[in-house]
């Protein structure tokens, strides 16, 4: 006994030692790129199966290339274009092929505009006779291919285009769009933010047709945000953004015939009063458009198949939920016209199969946990391949399943974080993974077994170069609040002792259908600093709960009608339970959010005010009245519906509750979140003669980033944290607990 205990003594020594001689990471390390995951950026299988495509960069002469590579071996088999061979390019940042590769659209000048639209110059390259076209002068948005690869539909200004490559001439299909009032083609702000996608277009598989949705806006009400600038006077960015309870643009379909050059309107017998139309696609017929109406609370889908030869319609799907359905809208179509749709309505999100004339043939998947993704359909072999958290709500595995429901594999087998790009042919996938202490690993697998192939990046400098420094790693377990277990990791100081007190900050996200608490390399940037507070002395915690994402449809739609509510009432909860622990220091924990995650921090700081010393809150929402209407209403209902869900849980509305320490951060130039959220927060603390910190970053959007703003941010909150909380000097012993 004794030779045991002083050999656990002498490895004790010898851990401390070597942790002593590493390095701890600092917030420049983090921010100038030192921690740099290597990734696989623009991805395309190419059509034969056998070969994909990938986005290379030369960071020392700043060109890029489009090269191939074989699954089979992982070799680079071609070149296919080099910026430096073109001299209209200087560089391309994106691609895209026609469907017969023979072609491809290469996107330069790229410029953001909101969070997933862009607009640049465009190139299209000729393979065959290695000719460059440049799509337009000016720089356009969302350029696709005709099925055949002979032209190229666009928008400009609001309006929809197209470029005939044989002959080379620019034909303009509308020619109403006007800034704020008309758009063509083009989604508006909040069906991009909300719906997530941007082309509201779409070419019929005959290229003798394009559908598309027009947006009129001129109802919506105007935003205006200051733009500051470098000149002598700020101007202003004004935007159609439609508040909860406002009004939405109106939208209808409309198709082009590339023939006789005429547009249709097109009606369907819609009993909707107010709707939104978040996805249009035709399907394998040429004549067959698919569109999806949504009513405005979002609890009611309606799936059209409408001729546009005929203008018949008829609804072939009906999707109802007592809350709301989820956003995503995912219906794909098999080649008999058969689609497969994802529906929650059995508690989870599942794969449905539906014939042709909306007919359940059979539900594909089943059990009691979500599906997170779908991949696609391979009618060779009848499976579908699909992402799913059938190994803990934590983990993502990759599966195949025969159409029918049956003989179901797991093709990925390691703890942690899958997912899938397959070939063409579904012969082999690349795998990305990840678990919370390994970066991103590529590697290529058999599709129809699971099997290793070859390993592709394994990011193994990255796993080196941190091996030198003071890492500690997020322990998983859960932890029961309020009737429900719910996902947590904790890390904790590298030279942990339990019987020291330590200070306890606590991380959340906590929005609807969100998840923080993963097995995976999710924000390496945020995690890393994470370790730079835990080698300050802290331990951090993350709780994911009620209302967050992947354990089931109810648990996700419990804080339905009272948003901010359940969750801020468990991050409270929380604390209190993880106060009891003997080595946390229940006089010094706070809390720390980003947008819906700092409406919760703030929350929890007055309505937990014996709880939490501090928080800080990033971009922050403090009314969801100032919210957008597709965001708030599908949990909230109206703020004429329902006044209570949007203030009983306002934080300006009971400023006099703070009595610890609070950061309020925003970025001016946020066109989500706006800053009237902090302005009015800030008026409500003042008024109530509260002490607070704030800071503003001038014309940053809702990631506050750009130069030198990531570094000087987190070193703000950093210096908020241990002035406010205390550093590792201030760790006490376990019995000078309170």
């Amino acid at each position: 006994m004794k030779y045991l205990k002083f050999s656990f003594c002498v490895f004790l020594l010898f851990t401390s030692f070597i942790n002593a001689q590493k390095k701890e990471i600092t917030l420049e390390n983090i921010w100038n790129g030192s921690f740099r995951t290597e990734r696989m950026d623009v991805l395309h299988s190419l059509a034969n199966g056998q070969q994909y495509s990938v986005l290379n960069f030369d960071r020392n002469t700043g060109s890029t290339f489009i090269d191939v590579y074989n699954y089979k071996t992982l070799e680079k088999a071609q070149r296919l274009v080099s910026s430096e061979t073109i001299p209209e390019l200087r560089y391309f940042s994106d691609y895209s092929f026609s469907t017969d590769e023979q072609k491809v659209l290469l996107a330069t000048e790229v410029e953001q505009l909101y969070r997933h639209s862009t607009k640049g110059v465009y190139f299209v390259y000729d393979f065959n006779t290695k000719k460059v076209v440049k799509v337009h002068n000016e720089k356009i948005q969302q350029p696709m291919f005709s099925p055949d690869g002979n032209k190229v539909a666009f928008a400009l200004d609001n309006n929809l285009f197209i470029k005939d490559l044989v002959a080379d001439r620019v034909t303009q299909i509308t020619s109403d769009g006007e800034y704020n009032r008309i758009i063509n083609g083009i989604t508006d702000w909040v069906y991009e933010e909300e719906f997530a996608f941007v082309r509201a277009f779409d070419w019929n598989v005959s290229n003798t047709k394009i559908a598309y949705i027009k947006f009129d806006e001129t109802k919506v009400p105007e935003f205006s945000m200051d733009v500051y600038g470098t000149g002598l006077y700020q101007t202003q960015h004004v935007f159609k953004y439609p508040k909860a309870g406002e009004a939405n643009s109106l939208v209808s379909v409309h198709v082009y015939d590339l023939e006789s050059g005429h547009t249709n309107k097109l009606k369907v017998d819609n009993n909707f009063d107010d709707f939104y139309i978040p996805k249009l696609k035709w399907t394998n017929k040429a004549d067959k458009l698919c569109a999806i109406y949504l009513n405005r609370h979002q609890n009611e889908a309606h799936i059209w198949a409408i001729n546009t030869k005929t203008s018949e319609s008829k609804i072939v799907l009906v999707e109802k939920d007592d809350a709301y359905i989820e956003e995503g809208y995912g219906i794909n179509f098999l080649k008999d016209n058969s689609f497969l749709w994802l529906s929650e309505k059995d508690g989870y999100n599942h794969i449905y199969h539906y014939s042709e004339d909306g007919d359940l043939i059979n539900q594909v998947t089943i059990g009691n946990w979500d599906v997170t993704q779908y991949y696609g359909y391979d009618d060779k072999t009848d499976r579908v391949f699909y992402q799913s958290v059938e190994n803990s709500s934590i983990n993502r595995d990759v599966f195949s399943v025969k159409l029918n429901g049956r003989s179901k594999k797991r093709l990925t087998n390691i703890d942690g974080t899958n997912s899938a790009s397959f070939s063409a042919d579904f012969t082999y996938f690349i795998n990305s993974y990840s678990n919370a202490k390994t970066p991103i690993k590529y590697s290529l697998n058999n599709a129809s077994t699971g099997k290793l192939i070859k390993s592709i990046k394994d990011n193994h400098r990255l796993e080196e170069q941190l091996s030198n420094y003071k890492l500690s790693h997020k322990e998983f377990s859960t932890i029961h609040i309020n009737g429900n277990d719910l996902n947590m990791w904790m890390m904790k100081p590298v030279d942990f002792d339990e019987s020291k007190q330590y200070p306890l900050l606590m991380y959340q996200y906590s929005g609807p259908g969100s998840q923080r608490v993963t097995n995976s390399w999710y924000r390496p940037e945020r995690y890393l600093w994470f370790h730079t507070l835990v080698n300050k002395g802290y331990i951090i915690v993350c709780v994911d709960g009620r209302g967050t994402g992947f354990k089931g449809a109810d648990f996700k739609k419990s804080t339905y009608l009272n948003l901010v509510k359940y969750e801020t009432e468990d991050q409270i909860e929380a604390a209190k339970t993880l106060g009891k622990l003997p080595y946390i220091d229940k006089e010094r924990i706070g809390i720390w959010g980003w947008s819906f995650g700092g409406h919760v921090s703030t929350n929890a700081l007055l309505k937990g005010n014996d709880v939490f010393k501090m928080a800080i809150a990033v971009a922050p929402v403090t009314n969801w009245r100032f919210y957008d209407t597709v965001y708030t209403e599908r949990f909230l209902r109206t703020p004429q519906e329902n006044p209570s869900g949007y203030d009983n849980n306002s934080p300006f509305y009971y400023p006099h509750l703070l009595k610890g320490d609070y950061l309020l951060i925003h970025g001016s130039g946020d066109d989500n979140v706006h800053v009237q959220h902090t302005m009015r927060m800030v008026e409500s603390l003042v008024q109530a003669d509260k002490q607070f910190d704030w800071a503003v970053y001038p014309d940053k959007n809702h990631g506050i980033y750009g130069g030198n703003t990531s570094l000087h941010l987190h070193k703000k909150m950093t210096s908020f944290i241990i002035n406010k909380l205390g550093d590792k000097r201030k760790v006490s012993k376990a019995g000078d607990k309170k």
